[in-house]
């Protein structure tokens, strides 16, 4: 066996397979294309899934590739087990009903003998009891001996109804010395002996809905096998952290704490770390942002463990970016992507791990306040922890340890009823979308007979289809899928709708209400038939709705123009991160990290309004990918593209890859409106603009709004902002005053809020009622009243409409003999029908009845009198 580094384990994969007639396709991106049924990818055959059910045609009929996956489902395991990851990279070989089980089960073996150069004597081999054609293939062919094949009934790989099939598994014998020392220790037992490093999947059955199982007339070989785990049994290492691959990154972050990775601890905190910043990168990388939804709180979840596991190993200070450089150092070679992104990618984790430190600070507090409220019960509920996890983002791990600390436990199986809810809810969400999935097997069909052409009126339908399956008819009020030979509509991309319209036969009608792309360029329309019946080869008169349609291009052009401008205004840092064009307005999301002052708006405005009065010509032209790049084209953040591009440019302003519809001329667009700017999550900023119509529209109600306000000030159009500021200025004034005499009213009432004060065990105790109308009000009271007193106890209540507000101080001296604000707040709002709790020298709550605020202050000082025994 010679060392190899993981990129040339890599290398030597791809190459292998080329060499054997394998198409070798760049990973796809970690956002799932035409397939809503997944959040991210986790295996190297899921965006290929439409080749392996047949309903697309493949680029080649055999594939390798290189695999980025995110899988999250065992994310406590990572850093403390050998083989878990978030982020993994799954090397994989495909044929699309080609080569079948001889030729799959010889180049496994050839490529780990001959070129990895592992000793045959330390692999096994798993199959399913019934595959004795794998079986001959491994006796016969390789020439294993029976002892070591091993037949497993769960050899089979199968996801519900569908291409399934059985698999084989190979194993690597890493040594007794890694076993667990049993005589029976052998293939299948849980220790670290012997470990998987390759998996064949045999795609020969179709599932059917009642549990039958037919043969594929076309059979797929579908393989994996880890990089991490390749890379550690030929560098010789214990796990996949000690690889080239990943220990690097634990060694800056041990350089960084200081730590020892000696230290059983510190050693599960490093590789969390290590294991989490590499999937962050390539996650950002491929146009994921933190949000607190979808993919998106994926990432968040993870970069905040991150954070956590920083703070365990004494880093207090922002870290994760620092990492980054030696991420890309490690993984750049095969994601050239790393580097075109690398600034973003900082920024992004800069800017999510400031806004987690202050989540970290609000989450304590609110903890600090549901230990308080559990007074004896020792115990925090599960819900209240989910909602603090779920709601804040504050790591279970955190209130676990926090809770520990103080002697109180959580209840783990009501929170894992809670996450488990939350998991069906959203898996459930994801079968939702996936049935709405549409398209049937287009694979019959002679795509270079199919043809894209705005202008066409007339088409032959070359296919229809309804619920995923292909029919030969379609009658009134069903909804189908429409494939023509000649297709006028332009299908939804890029952010923009598809096209709508009608189809007129002689037999019926169907209005279009969306047109779709599949991967291979294929356009489909989605079609309701409104009258009559439509057959496969019926020739179809096209209305495609030009108004709509011209609507759109304008919106969409004029995106590309915002881009450009912003980039002219804020830098090039901006990025598209996602948008929406339709016929009424646009809406642009891009990576910045702060709100676009008015001033850069205007600015913004005025530049895509210069373009669009010089009339330019808008020119789309195809091309290679390289060529576009060398002409400056812009990417889409997150998007793959194939060899040959669709580039979209305005002279020298604006040049972008894009399959768009798009005008003529940028005089069409006609004029440019922006309506608003905010944020939309950590570093992405949301523009909505019109133009056209709309914009024109938008103007008018302008103008007319800005009438109405200069007829109620009772001044002139241009004489309004002057005379906004000076009654702007008044109300202030007003406002001053009217807190000053709220202020002083309720100071009057000091004396007699100091005339309540007592003194139980020692300690003076103030419990009064008090005439405020805020929270702000009643705190403000409560620090004047702890200034004269001097210490002690301080519990204000204040009665507001229906409700009844509470505030308790304690002094710091008072709190070392008992003394808890939580706990006294928490017996006074009990007391008025509420609850609460709070810090030990601060607290507030509420109650429901303020007819028992007396009762509620006397609840407090009873309080006072137990906390003191």
């Amino acid at each position: 066996m010679k060392y190899m580094t993981g990129n040339e384990i890599r290398k030597a994969y791809l190459q292998f397979f080329k060499s054997k007639e394998h198409l070798i396709l760049h990973s796809f991106p970690l956002i799932p294309q035409n397939d809503p049924s997944l959040l991210l990818i986790g295996a190297g055959m899921a965006p290929l899934k439409p080749y392996f059910t047949g309903k697309l045609v493949p680029p080649s009929y055999r594939v390798t590739t290189s695999q980025k996956c995110i899988r999250t489902g065992d994310i406590d395991n990572v850093g403390r087990t050998a083989r878990h990851h978030t982020f993994f990279e799954m090397l994989g070989n495909f044929s699309f009903g080609d080569y079948f089980k001889k030729e799959a089960i010889s180049w496994a073996w050839e490529f780990l003998t001959k070129v990895l150069e592992l000793d045959p004597d330390k692999l096994y081999v798993t199959i399913y009891p019934d595959d004795t054609e794998a079986y001959e293939y491994w006796h016969t062919m390789i020439g294993l001996a029976d002892e070591r094949i091993f037949k497993f009934e769960d050899n089979f790989w199968e996801i519900g109804e569908g291409p399934c099939g059985p698999d084989s598994e190979i194993f690597y014998d890493l040594g007794a010395e890694r076993g667990c020392g049993e005589p029976t220790c052998t293939v299948g037992c849980d220790c670290d002996r012997y470990l998987e490093i390759w998996n064949l999947v045999f795609t020969q059955f179709n599932r059917t809905k009642d549990g039958k199982y037919t043969p594929l007339a076309k059979k797929n070989i579908d393989t994996g096998a880890g990089l991490e785990r390749l890379a550690s049994v030929i560098q010789q290492k214990e796990s996949n952290f000690e690889t080239d691959l990943i220990f690097p990154i634990i060694e800056q972050v041990l350089l960084l704490c200081r730590g020892d990775y000696a230290d059983p601890q510190q050693k599960v905190a490093t590789k969390v770390i290590a294991d989490h910043i590499r999937a962050i990168t390539v996650m950002i990388s491929d146009g994921i942002l933190p949000s607190n939804e979808g993919r998106g709180y994926v990432l968040r979840r993870i970069l905040r463990r991150a954070v956590r596991f920083g703070r365990l190993l004494g880093i207090e200070g922002l870290f994760l970016s620092s990492l980054v450089d030696t991420v890309i150092s490690i993984l750049g070679e095969a994601y050239p992507e790393l580097h075109e992104h690398e600034d973003l990618i900082k920024k992004v984790i800069d800017t999510e791990e400031k806004q987690f430190g202050a989540t970290l600070i609000q989450g304590i507090e609110l903890l600090d306040e549901m230990i308080a409220a559990a007074g004896s019960a020792k115990a925090l509920s599960g819900k209240d922890v989910f909602k603090l996890y779920d709601t804040f983002g504050f790591p279970v791990e955190l209130t676990e340890e926090i809770a520990g600390e103080k002697g109180i436990t959580i209840d783990k199986t009501e929170f894992e009823t809670a996450m488990k809810k939350q998991q069906d809810r959203a898996r459930a969400a994801r079968a939702d979308v996936s049935a709405k999935v549409v398209t049937p097997d287009t694979t019959g069909l002679e795509q270079s007979k199919l043809v894209n052409d705005p202008a066409a009126v007339n088409a032959t339908v070359a296919m229809l289809g309804k619920d995923g399956a292909e029919i030969r008819e379609a009658h009134d009020g069903e909804t189908i899928t429409v494939i023509l030979d000649i297709n006028p509509f332009h299908p939804e991309g890029g952010g923009q709708l598809g096209d709508t319209g009608i189809l007129t036969g002689s037999e019926g009608k169907a209005a279009v209400t969306d047109a779709k792309v599949l991967p291979n360029g294929l356009v489909y329309l989605i079609a309701t038939i409104t009258e009559g019946v439509i057959h496969t080869g019926d020739v179809l008169g096209i209305a495609v709705d030009k108004e709509r349609n011209l609507a759109l291009a304008r919106n969409h052009t004029a995106t590309h123009l915002l881009q450009a401008a912003l980039r002219k205004v804020l830098g090039n840092h901006v990025n598209q991160a996602g948008s929406l064009v339709t016929p009424d307005r646009l809406r642009f999301d891009f990576t910045h990290f702060s709100p676009v002052t008015r001033d850069e708006l205007e600015h913004v405005e005025q530049l895509v309004n210069a373009e669009i009065l010089k009339n330019i010509p808008v020119t789309i032209e195809e091309m290679s990918i390289d060529e576009a790049r060398k002409k400056g084209a812009m990417a889409l953040f997150g998007e793959k593209y194939g060899d040959v591009v669709r580039v979209v440019s305005v002279n020298s302003f604006s040049c972008e890859l894009c399959g768009g519809s798009h005008v003529n001329t940028t005089a069409v667009i006609g004029t440019f409106r922006i309506l608003s700017e905010t944020g939309t999550g950590t570093g992405v900023r949301r523009i909505e603009a019109v133009t056209g119509a709309a914009a024109l529209q938008q103007a008018c109600q302008d103008a007319a709004a800005l009438l109405r306000t200069a007829a109620m000030l009772k001044t002139k159009v241009e004489d309004v902002p002057e005379k906004v500021q000076i009654v702007l200025a008044q109300l202030k004034d007003a406002e001053k005053e009217l807190q000053q005499l709220k202020k002083a009213a309720s100071l009057s009432d000091m004396d007699m809020i100091l005339a309540s004060q007592e003194n139980i065990g020692g300690v003076p105790v103030v419990a009064a009622s008090a005439q405020t109308d805020s929270m702000d009000g009643l705190r403000e009271l409560a620090d004047a009243v702890m200034d004269k007193v001097g210490g002690g106890v301080i519990l204000l209540g204040t009665a507001t409409g229906d409700k009844v507000h509470f505030v308790c101080k304690v002094a710091k001296a008072d709190t070392k003999k008992g003394l808890h604000a939580g706990k006294i707040i928490k017996a006074a709002a009990q007391a008025a029908g509420g609850n609460g709790g709070g810090r030990p020298d601060m607290a507030q709550a509420g109650g429901k009845d303020p007819g028992k605020l007396p009762d509620a202050l006397e609840a407090g000082k009873h309080a006072v009198c137990e906390l003191l025994g």
